[in-house]
């Protein structure tokens, strides 16, 4: 070292990282994880790309006018939504809490808002590859669409954020078990009765105001018009996805257990 060389300080400086590096860690690290999980996949990628395929191919549903590809491919994608950012996202996180992994990252400066924006961010990633993988095979059915696909992309996201609450507020109670039967039958009621397959048309009319309050239902209804009808933003959709999100997340960041 020269005279003219500053004084290295090694003075020790502990202290948690920023908050957007600390997200973008542990965001990278649950994405991973969603990819290597075999199981996850066959639910994210493989069953709504096999549901798109057969309802398209086999006339087995009266979707009540138009082509059956265009029926469902914007409901297949909010199938691959719910089932990544609930289904998935309810069971891993689940399972995170009995093997304690929760707790080790309790006990990390992680919050437990960081942990929601984190699972989030990943939830985007493996939706931005279900999305591709399904938009290819539609359009090798024969499905056009009509609409915008930033206003389709607008609902995704805030679908996302309503499902990955509901997600981690489930996983955040309850028994790892417990998580695991009552995502994958909520998982089941939604896909009958959320217009993914069957249209909300074909069930009886006093309990239609109730199934479409649902978010399954708010995003299938969205995506729908906006890709099938070449419709503008719908904004009651958009605003039954939006109060589903903000109760949800919310409560998560009240009640979320580590342990």
């Amino acid at each position: 070292m020269t005279a003219h060389d500053p004084a290295l300080d090694l003075t020790p400086a502990p202290g948690a990282a920023p908050f957007g590096r600390m997200v973008a860690a542990q965001a990278g690290a649950e994405l991973r994880a969603m990819l290597r999980n075999g199981e996850q996949l066959l639910l994210t990628l493989v069953i709504p790309v096999l549901l798109l395929a057969g309802f398209s191919l086999a006339p087995l549903i009266d979707v009540g006018g138009g082509r059956r590809v265009d029926f469902l491919v914007p409901g297949v994608l909010a199938l691959a939504v719910m089932s990544t950012a609930f289904t998935g996202q309810a069971i891993a996180t689940g399972f995170e809490r009995r093997y304690g992994v929760l707790k080790r990252l309790g006990a990390t400066p992680l919050s437990r808002s960081g942990l929601m924006l984190a699972k989030t961010t990943a939830v985007v990633g493996v939706e931005a590859i279900q999305a591709a993988v399904i938009v290819v095979v539609g359009l090798a059915l024969g499905w056009r669409p009509q609409g915008s696909f930033l206003g389709a992309a607008l609902l995704v996201v805030v679908g996302t954020a309503a499902f990955t609450g509901l997600g981690l507020l489930m996983a955040g109670t309850l028994r790892a078990e417990a998580t695991l039967a009552a995502a994958n039958l909520v998982y089941l009621v939604l896909l009958g009765a959320g217009g993914v397959v069957f249209p909300l048309s074909k069930f009886p009319e006093s309990v239609r105001p109730v199934l479409e309050l649902l978010p399954i239902s708010a995003l299938t209804g969205g995506l729908r018009s906006v890709l099938a009808q070449g419709a503008g933003l719908p904004l009651v959709p958009l605003a039954v996805l939006a109060v589903w999100a903000v109760l949800s997340l919310g409560l998560v960041s009240r009640t979320f257990r580590w342990e």
